[in-house]
């Protein structure tokens, strides 16, 4: 059976994503996070009327005592896995997305309850994962 090529790069975002686990400070892991793709979970109540393929309506949960946190997915799989109720994403290069990371406090949880699962404040995400013309 092949691996399809974003198959393989699920698979290198998840491989960077567990070296993080083991080692928070691995540059290159980190590059190849910031390289890759993900998938952003569409709200239902999100405006597709809109046109403009460079926006993106962030699905923003938010749990009482915590920061408000968008959560992102490296494959289908994961994001079925924990989202089984969505129907729609859009695929986001992860470093164009933390380059424009709003500033107020909210969190990026890349596969949440998995895990290699990450989870980024804010600021994390804006110095970890945005890179020059990414």
């Amino acid at each position: 059976m092949e691996i399809s090529s974003n198959d393989s790069a699920a698979v290198e975002a998840q491989r960077a994503l567990s070296a993080l686990a083991e080692n928070a400070e691995d540059g290159a892991a980190l590059d190849t996070l910031a390289g890759s793709d993900v998938l952003v979970p569409v709200p239902d109540d999100a405006d597709d009327t809109a046109g403009d393929p460079t926006v993106v309506a962030l699905p923003v949960l938010e749990q009482p005592g915590e920061d408000p946190l968008v959560p992102v997915f490296t494959s289908e799989v994961t994001m079925a896995e924990l989202l089984p109720s969505v129907s729609r994403y859009r695929l986001v290069p992860l470093g164009a997305l933390a380059a424009q990371w709003p500033a107020s406090d909210l969190s990026l949880t890349i596969d949440a309850s998995t895990p290699h699962g990450l989870t980024l404040d804010s600021q994390g995400v804006r110095t970890l994962l945005a890179r020059p013309h990414a």
